[in-house]
């Protein structure tokens, strides 16, 4: 049986990402805690996403500062809140800021979480925005 962090059951994903239709399992980490609190209490949260490079943003009614351990180099299939922004990112590849092949953000952000496949976002035409929903199950 996988457990959290505070020793509560879960299933094997904790929330699905829905992209354009699209579900996608996610998984939190514990990397951000307080602004992994904050998305979950907030959930389910929705928004038309804007795309930068390989990365989709979107606006959430969430307010964290960045944490001790944020950072703009992730690794694909990151979800982190973006604080500058109050926006939740999906990143799967390169972005304008990336100077390699690994993501990168604007500036820091809060890594909350992992996608378990990111096919379906590699798969969005180039320029794209999407409708993304974070629900629990």
């Amino acid at each position: 049986m996988t457990v959290r962090d505070d020793g509560t059951p879960m299933s094997e994903s904790d929330f699905v990402v829905v992209v354009d239709g699209t579900e996608i399992d996610a998984s939190w980490v514990s990397e951000s805690p307080e602004t992994r609190r904050a998305l979950a209490d907030a959930l389910p949260v929705e928004g038309r996403a804007a795309r930068w490079g390989d990365e989709l943003y979107f606006d959430v009614p969430v307010d964290v500062d960045l944490e001790p351990n944020a950072r703009a180099e992730v690794e694909p299939g990151t979800v982190a809140y973006w604080p500058q922004g109050n926006a939740l990112c999906l990143f799967w590849g390169p972005t304008p800021a990336s100077t390699g092949s690994e993501p990168r953000a604007a500036s820091p952000v809060n890594v909350v979480a992992r996608l378990d496949d990111i096919t379906p976002l590699s798969d969005l035409p180039g320029g794209a925005g999407a409708t993304v929903r974070f629900v629990e199950y």
